[in-house]
């Protein structure tokens, strides 16, 4: 399906991050010329996303407005998908709704307190800080492609990381680290007084007009902080709208805008490229690049983006069949949509 025509040319359309959108409301949709995107490039990018076989949606919003919109394999708008690790970057925002809150007194609070028994922590663990999970920096021995699936099957996953030995202090280096970003949702749970579930939905979800959202179960009545949360496609593009109106819907803070600055700007020193995308780093449980143009990106296993492109006001979304692949074929879909993304949508606003 697909959104967008010829049209008729009409007056450039005020910024969304100077006007923000009542994100309650459904999306909008438009002609790409009404917000001054070219439509050839719009629909290469939607051709060549096409092309992808594992690829399953595409969406575009410029201005606010809904500019491109396409499903493959079967899907729909209606498809609740599994987004992995963009799950990391909705935790990013709770974590900061809390802080604002005061249900965590600073990011350099300990977690310790939030995790007593039955979860037992050596000295070192008890030294690990909200700030030091926000940017994976907790310290612990890990890697997620090897890692992760025996964590996912085991029987107490917060103790699972916490068995493990330190790689290196809390807070020196990075390491791409599920299972601590889950440890941080256990100990929000504990800071809020209320289940993850439950706290997404009164303080995030429902300020975007989203409903039914599931997260994935795990062990003592927990959810995944990690991974696994299922969200239709125009659902996580108002997430992304959300942090591009620097966390304003409409009159309403709903994030607090120094927290989206401060969690989407890099954290790091380091910089990859990935494909066509250069100056990687990260933020806190976001992805960043300080390229031309500056973006910022939750990236889910396998091609989940929830990518945000401030200096041209636009948001987009791709999502992927994921399942059965392997950690190289999920980087190498990843990288094949942002390929898109850089070489088609994004010149299409130039």
């Amino acid at each position: 399906m697909g959104c967008g025509g010829a049209g008729t040319s009409a007056p450039p359309s005020p910024s969304s991050t100077d006007v923000p959108l009542d994100l309650t409301q459904p999306w909008t949709t438009t002609a790409p010329a009404d917000v001054g995107m070219a439509e050839p490039a719009l629909e290469a990018g939607a051709s060549h996303a096409g092309a992808i076989p594992r690829c399953r949606s595409l969406l575009v919003a410029r201005h606010g407005r809904l500019v491109l919109e396409r499903y493959y394999g079967g899907t729909d708008a209606s498809t609740a998908f599994d987004v992995r690790s963009v799950t990391k970057s909705v935790v990013s925002a709770l974590v900061g709704i809390a802080v604002e809150a005061g249900s965590v007194a600073s990011l350099q609070s300990t977690v310790a307190p939030y995790l007593e028994p039955p979860y037992r922590l050596d000295p070192v663990s008890e030294s690990v800080t909200f700030r030091q999970l926000l940017t994976m920096t907790s310290g612990f021995q890990w890697n997620d492609d090897i890692d992760y699936n025996p964590w996912i099957y085991s029987s107490d996953h917060v103790q699972y990381l916490l068995d493990r030995p330190h790689a290196q202090a809390p807070g020196t280096a990075f390491t791409y680290d599920s299972a601590a970003v889950h440890v941080l949702g256990v100990a929000l749970e504990r800071a809020t007084g209320v289940r993850l579930p439950q706290y997404a939905n009164e303080h995030l979800f429902s300020a975007l007009g989203v409903d039914g959202v599931e997260w994935e179960a795990l062990d003592r009545g927990t959810v995944n902080g990690g991974a696994g949360i299922h969200l239709r496609s125009r659902d996580m593009l108002k997430l992304g709208q959300l942090y591009l109106q620097r966390g304003r819907s409409a009159g309403r803070s709903v994030v607090p805008e120094t927290w989206v600055d401060q969690t989407t700007r890099p954290q790091f020193a380091w910089r990859d490229t990935y494909g066509l995308q250069t100056n990687v780093t990260y933020g806190m449980l976001w992805w960043v690049s300080d390229a031309t143009p500056r973006v910022f990106f939750a990236w889910g296993y396998g091609g989940q983006f929830l990518y945000v492109v401030p200096d041209l006001d636009m948001v987009l979304v791709t999502t992927t069949e994921w399942s059965g692949l392997s950690a190289g074929a999920a980087r190498t879909l990843a990288t094949d949509l942002l390929d898109v993304i850089l070489q088609d949508i994004v010149p299409a606003a130039g």
